[in-house]
């Protein structure tokens, strides 16, 4: 076996990125170079009755409930929905419109 005195390894071409899958879209080299997008959270905003809110289900996804909230305080919310009545909520599960 005949052993070459070069020990590197052989340089390799940059690779090529892959299709954009439509024209103008970001190609995936700079989508890895933003920041992730802020996920609003509603225990920053304060409530105030006359506030117009959208539910939240699990994990802060919108279910597209609407209402005015009626009372709040620092926890929980009385919220008239526009489709079913009344029901109180952790403001957690609140995002305000």
């Amino acid at each position: 076996m005949t052993h070459n005195g070069n020990n590197s390894a052989p340089k390799l071409d940059k690779a090529q990125q892959p299709p954009l899958s439509h024209p103008g879209a970001t190609p995936d080299s700079d989508r890895a170079k933003r920041p992730p997008l802020a996920v609003s959270s509603a225990s920053d905003e304060e409530l105030d009755p006359g506030d117009r809110v959208m539910g939240l289900g699990e994990s802060g996804k919108p279910t597209w409930e609407f209402g005015t909230v009626e009372q709040a305080n620092e926890d929980d919310a009385v919220v008239k929905w526009d489709n079913d009545g009344r029901r109180e909520l952790h403001q957690t599960s609140l995002k305000k419109v």
